[in-house]
C-alpha cells in the first residue's frame, strides 16, 4: 500500500501525506453485508461521554466482518479489496463455492482472484485460516482468537503481525508474540490467520488539515490549563499557572495503569511495558 504526494501548491499540500485507494473498489460492496451505524459521538448507552472528542463527521455503514472464520472446508475467491470507513485495515469480499460472500480482514500481498480457504489445518499460505497449534513456530499471523469460538481479538489493524512462538508444555496453550512486544498465552484450537494485516503503510499518513480529522469524527482536543478548575484538574488558577504533577481529566497521574483484568493476567508471560531499572545506591 502506497502513500499518495501532492503536488506543494500550498503549504499544507506540502506536508499532507494521503492513502492510495486506487486497488480498491470503487463501489461500496454489498448492501446485505452492512448495516446502518448510529452516531453516539462517545456516549455509552447511560448517555455519558466515556470517549472524549468525538461526534460529527461523515455518515457510515458498518461493514459485517467475519472474524471467527468459522466455515471449514470451502474454498472461497477474492472478488475485491474494498475500503471499510470504521477501521485501518481494508477488507477482503469473499465469494465461497457454495455462493456465501463474507468480508475477512485483507492481508498483505492477497489480491483479486486469490483463493483461500479455513479448516483446523490447512496450507500455510497468506490468506488461510486454522487453528494456532497446526502453524509452524516462526509464522506471522494475525486475526488471533483470545477465547475458542469468540472472534478475532488479537492483531486486526493495519499492520498488525503477531509471531508464533510454539505450543505450551500443557498443550493446551500456545505463545505468541504481539506487535507491542508483549508475550502472551491463546488457546491451542484458538483460529488464526496467517499473515501481515494489509495498509501497512497507513502510519505515514498525515492528513494535512483539521477538515479531514472533523471528517473522521474527531473533535477539537482543548488543553485542560484552558479550562476551569471543575473541569480539569490543570484549570483554574489566577493567569498562567503552574500544572505541578501532569493528571488526565479524571485526576489520575499521567501514565497510572488503570488495567483490572485479573482473570486474563495469569496468559501474560511478558508485558508490553519494559520495567525501568531502580537508580542504584551510591
Amino acid at each position: 500500500m502506497a502513500v499518495r504526494t501532492f503536488k506543494a501548491t500550498t503549504s499544507t499540500l506540502r506536508g499532507t501525506r494521503l492513502e492510495d485507494r486506487s486497488m480498491l473498489e470503487k463501489d461500496g460492496g454489498p448492501k446485505n453485508l452492512t448495516i446502518a451505524k448510529r452516531q453516539k459521538s462517545g456516549r455509552n448507552s447511560q448517555g455519558r461521554i466515556t470517549v472524549r472528542h468525538r461526534g460529527g463527521g461523515a455518515k457510515r455503514r458498518i461493514r459485517i466482518v467475519d472474524f471467527k472464520r468459522d466455515k471449514f472446508g470451502v474454498k472461497a475467491k477474492v472478488l475485491g479489496l474494498y475500503y471499510d470507513p470504521n477501521r485501518s485495515a481494508h477488507l477482503a469480499l469473499l465469494q465461497y463455492a457454495d455462493g456465501d460472500r463474507r468480508y475477512i480482514i485483507a492481508p498483505k500481498g492477497i489480491g483479486v482472484g486469490d483463493s483461500v480457504v479455513s479448516g483446523e489445518k490447512v496450507d500455510v499460505l497468506v490468506g488461510n485460516a486454522m487453528m494456532v497449534k497446526n502453524i509452524p513456530s516462526g509464522t506471522i499471523v494475525h486475526c488471533i482468537e483470545n477465547r475458542v469460538g469468540k472472534g478475532a481479538t488479537f492483531g486486526r489493524s493495519a499492520g498488525q503481525e503477531i509471531v508464533v512462538q510454539g505450543i505450551d508444555p500443557t498443550g493446551k496453550y500456545v505463545q505468541i508474540k504481539l506487535s507491542s512486544g508483549e508475550i502472551r498465552l491463546v488457546p491451542a484450537e484458538a483460529m488464526a490467520t496467517i499473515g501481515q494485516v494489509g495498509n501497512e503503510e497507513r502510519l505515514n499518513v498525515k492528513l494535512g488539515k483539521a477538515g479531514r480529522k472533523r471528517n473522521l469524527g474527531w473533535r477539537p482536543v482543548v488543553r485542560g490549563m484552558a479550562m476551569h478548575a471543575v473541569e480539569h484538574p490543570h484549570g483554574g488558577g489566577e493567569g498562567k499557572g503552574v500544572i505541578g504533577t501532569a493528571k488526565d481529566i479524571w485526576g489520575h497521574r499521567i501514565g497510572t495503569r488503570t488495567r483490572r483484568n485479573k482473570r486474563t493476567e495469569r496468559l501474560i508471560i511478558k508485558t508490553r511495558r519494559t520495567r525501568t531499572r531502580p537508580f542504584a545506591k551510591k
